[in-house]
């Protein structure tokens, strides 16, 4: 009957995971609506516009075939690193960082790009290896190469936040294709063997402080404690309930910085409290559990890699953010998908759920499912 009145092609869109993003979406554009005072611009409009081309974007590469992906795959992967190569000679600069790329028409940050695109390149690379080649030392020098040169090149912009996230998608895919545990546990106890020489050697003064902060932010409330202090006060003073819509102190006279961007959980939670931050966080879960169980049903090691990647990289993204607005996590910039302003994150989330469609698609066909 449904079918009858809806015309097929709309019906057989993956509306199961389409309806909760379009849900948290507006919940997003409520949100800076309040944080401009209650102004639709310059935000809340934007936001709109952007889900609105992005879904349109990923429901097309949702249709892009198994082979096509695998096709490009490596192709795109060198573009990304030429663009981040172009950032270092001639990108804008902007927040004491060389990020992104003056196209005329838009914007890019490359770096954004590169998340999705090291999941899938290593997806490709290890989809060529034969399972019992995975468990050797051998195999894992090229994935090491692939992985290091967007990530050093992004750490020379610098931004430790997008070459975290870059590393960490890419670690999941390594570690699902096979390589055994001890090599990670081996790997986890050097990093932490390092961890103080890197400290005083590698990251930038700016980089350290946000470190210290996170581990003392009362030390300095009015200096470099002062983004997480106030968003702690911002949450807190939400309580349960929350102040109500467009009663938030902290973002409207301005206590609360990046209250549109890296803070708008806390934007939220002061007017939404606690229940506000459960709904948020139950909506991803769907996401995140949808994901998984799309990457579970994968048809082959190529199709579930990719999605098991592109899954944890949307999971990388809201936890780190939920993590560092509470004071859990050193504050690195990674904005919380589909609620925070910013169309280069939100574009690269979108191309996350675009893949992980297609893979679902790619599921049914296998199985004989229509749609």
């Amino acid at each position: 009957m449904t079918r009858q009145i809806i015309p097929e092609a709309i019906a057989r869109e993956p509306w199961h995971v389409i309806l909760p993003l379009l849900l948290l979406n507006t919940f997003g554009s409520a949100i800076l609506y309040s944080a401009a005072g209650g102004n639709l611009e310059p935000w809340a409009t934007l936001h709109t516009i952007h889900f609105a081309v992005f879904l349109a974007m990923a429901l097309v590469i949702s249709h892009f075939s198994r082979d096509f992906l695998k096709l490009v795959a490596f192709p795109g992967y060198v573009v990304l690193v030429l663009l981040l190569v172009l950032v270092e000679l001639i990108g804008g600069i902007g927040g004491g960082s060389q990020r992104w790329l003056n196209l005329g028409f838009m914007t890019l940050q490359p770096s954004e790009l590169m998340k999705p695109g090291i999941v899938l390149m290593l997806a490709r690379y290890y989809d060529t290896l034969p399972p019992a080649m995975t468990k050797s030392w051998r195999s894992l020098l090229p994935a090491a190469g692939l992985l290091g040169v967007p990530t050093l090149l992004v750490m020379l912009q610098p931004d430790l936040g997008t070459a975290l996230s870059i590393s960490a998608g890419a670690v999941v895919v390594i570690f699902l294709a096979g390589l055994p545990l001890r090599w990670f546990i081996g790997a986890g106890a050097a990093a932490i063997a390092i961890i103080p020489v890197a400290f005083y050697t590698l990251l930038h003064d700016y980089q350290r402080n946000r470190v210290l902060t996170f581990l003392d932010p009362e030390s300095d409330p009015l200096g470099t404690g002062y983004h997480i202090s106030q968003s702690k006060i911002a949450i807190g003073s939400g309580g349960f309930f929350g102040k109500g819509f467009g009663n938030g102190s902290q973002s409207h006279l301005e206590y609360l910085p990046e209250a549109h961007t890296d803070f708008a959980f806390a934007t939220m939670a002061e007017e939404w409290g606690f229940v506000g931050g459960l709904f948020i966080l139950g909506v991803f879960m769907w996401i995140l559990r949808w994901g998984l169980q799309v990457a579970r049903n994968a048809p082959d090691r190529f199709s579930m890699l990719l999605a098991a990647g592109m899954t944890f990289t949307i999971f990388f993204y809201m936890a780190v953010n939920v993590m560092m607005v509470m004071g859990l996590a050193p504050v690195v910039g990674i904005p919380l998908p589909w609620i925070s302003h910013g169309g280069s994150s939100l574009m690269t989330n979108m191309i996350c759920i675009g893949t992980i469609m297609a893979v679902e698609r790619w599921s049914k066909r296998s199985s004989g499912l229509s749609g």
